[in-house]
């Protein structure tokens, strides 16, 4: 057994001297190493970015399309920027897919591969891939008319390299609705139909077509369900199976304002689908994450079946703030991606987010411990760092295992800090997570930024006893997981003058914590050298 030797009110006061912080003059020069730029998640190389749009998976690629402005770092003429990978992981970047035309911007949507060709805009070897998509025309909503946005579609017959915008647009003209957006189409096999869901103000619609051309509207759900404390936005709708085999369809939605800790957020529903309607018993508005920063997220099309994974991933910002946050050649980066999974809990459904298992393929070198009493007031390091001779800038991955059943604490968790003396703390009280950013760091840049301690759902020890953190920490960001993803906080961080959090430890305040293990390892950046231009 391994005590903790360093005591909090000494330690407020102690660095590490061995780790030498950035040169903040020397940042910013090198490719994807510029201050605060992730080295674990996707960002643009350049200029703004948003919501994921468009992932579909075709021949060993994972397509990930985003809603992106080319000339600025805030929010702009939308288009779709384009990216693809083999792993998840490393990125290759594509030039722009598609751009806005006489009938508008491009907003977001979704893509699919039309394996029948029920289109009929298969043009070669390869089933056409079709990106279905919201345009917004600024002139009408300028003029304050409430048709301005409308679903289109465009296809590609070369794998998404090159994108033709359908003669016949708009697929689905607007009725009304001032708020008309963000289709996610799917294939339902029980109709032998497409399915499209899209966002409609308070409510989600629901509409079918035999061939991605010529839809008709089947149903509305929502309107007195769930948070309505916004708009509603980035619909999505599939089928999981929980660990006993039992079978429901979930719906994401996510809402601006109006999340469970302010600005942006991701609501979910459990139920099931006919093929025409959407119906839930859920009486509680559920959370996908109730950190800040995970928003818009969707799941990816056509993974095969073999893979049998529904794949996420979300924007990692918050309309409160996302465009003044301090970087500078890009703006915004994606959460990691992850899994999705049902649980039956104690006779509730919950949606789980796990990240997924490729990131393993990441890890460096490390450090593992087991059985560890921490008593009261104590600190335990878990950044070996300069012990390991890698980088402080390097993120990492901790995973620990605590006893609840032998930790009397009531107050305990991770504490990150740096020679700026800038505090971060993750807490657990009382079986909720409490994030902490007011002292991160850069904080003023906007005045919902760090305001306030915000606070997760409640979750229970597992059989055991037991309650497993998995929390991966970038540059510029936390993403914790509880007890695989039960419960999820993803967070921006944005420490003074560039300096990475170059101490990391758990704590108690009161009572001791006891664990059973944890593992730390350092993570490789997925970005290399620039890609050559000669």
């Amino acid at each position: 057994m391994k005590k903790a030797v360093y005591f909090l009110p000494v330690l407020i006061a102690i660095l590490y001297t061995s780790c030498e912080s950035p040169n903040k003059e020397e940042v910013g020069t090198a490719y994807y190493q510029e201050a605060y730029r992730p080295a674990i998640h996707f960002s643009p190389e350049a200029n703004w970015m948003n919501d994921p749009n468009g992932m579909v998976y075709y021949e060993g690629e994972y397509h990930l399309f985003y809603q992106y402005y080319p000339d600025s770092t805030v929010w702009g003429t939308m288009h779709w920027g384009h990216a693809i990978s083999t792993d998840l992981l490393h990125w290759e970047h594509l030039p722009v897919a598609l751009f806005p035309d006489e009938l508008g911007l491009i907003f977001s949507g979704s893509a699919v591969i039309d394996w029948n060709n029920t289109s009929g805009l298969q043009d070669g070897e390869h089933p056409p891939m079709i990106a279905i998509f919201t345009q917004h025309l600024m002139a009408g909503e300028k003029a304050g008319r409430n048709d301005f946005q409308v679903q289109s579609i465009a296809y590609s017959n070369d794998k998404g390299r090159s994108w033709t915008m359908y003669e016949g647009n708009p697929v689905i003209p607007n009725p009304g609705i001032r708020d008309f957006r963000d289709p996610k189409v799917f294939w339902h096999e029980d109709s032998e139909k497409w399915i499209m869901i899209f966002a409609a103000g308070d409510r989600v619609k629901l509409y079918n077509s035999p061939n991605l051309i010529d839809w008709e509207f089947l149903s509305d759900f929502g309107k007195s369900l769930g948070a309505h404390g916004g708009v509603w936005e980035c619909p999505d709708l599939f089928k999981l199976q929980t660990q006993t085999g039992e079978s429901h369809w979930v719906m994401l939605v996510s809402i601006n304002p109006g999340g469970p800790n302010g600005g942006s957020a991701t609501q979910y529903f459990v139920g099931d689908f006919d093929g025409q309607t959407f119906n839930t018993e859920q009486p509680e508005t559920k959370w996908l994450d109730y950190g800040r920063d995970n928003y818009a997220g969707v799941t990816w099309s056509d993974i095969p079946e073999k893979d049998g994974r529904r794949l996420f991933i979300g924007w990692m910002s918050n309309w409160d703030y996302a465009q003044v946050v301090p970087t500078h050649k890009w703006r915004s980066a994606m959460t990691l991606p992850r899994s999705l999974h049902l649980v039956n809990k104690d006779g509730d459904h919950l949606v789980t987010s796990r990240p997924v298992r490729e990131l393993e393929q990441l890890e460096q070198t490390g450090l593992s411990i087991q059985n560890v009493i921490l008593e009261e007031e104590q600190l335990f390091s878990i950044n070996y760092a300069d012990e390991l001779q890698i980088p402080i800038t390097a993120p990492f991955r901790t995973q620990i295992v605590i006893d609840a059943n032998k930790t009397t604490g009531a107050d305990y968790g991770l504490l990150l800090r740096n020679s700026e003396n800038d505090v971060y703390r993750l807490s657990i009280r009382n079986n909720r997570l409490f994030s902490d950013r007011r002292a991160s760091g850069l904080v003023d840049f906007e005045a919902r930024f760090a305001t306030q301690e915000h606070l997760s759902g409640t979750f229970q020890p597992d059989a055991e006893g037991k309650i497993t953190l998995d929390i991966f920490l970038d540059k510029s960001s936390i993403e914790l997981f509880v007890n695989n993803g039960e419960v999820v906080i993803t967070d921006l961080l944005f420490p003074t003058g560039f300096n990475f959090y170059n101490e990391a430890y758990l704590y108690t305040l009161d009572g001791n914590l006891h664990f059973d293990s944890m593992q730390t390892n350092y993570l490789q950046s997925i970005w290399s050298n620039p890609p050559d231009t000669e």
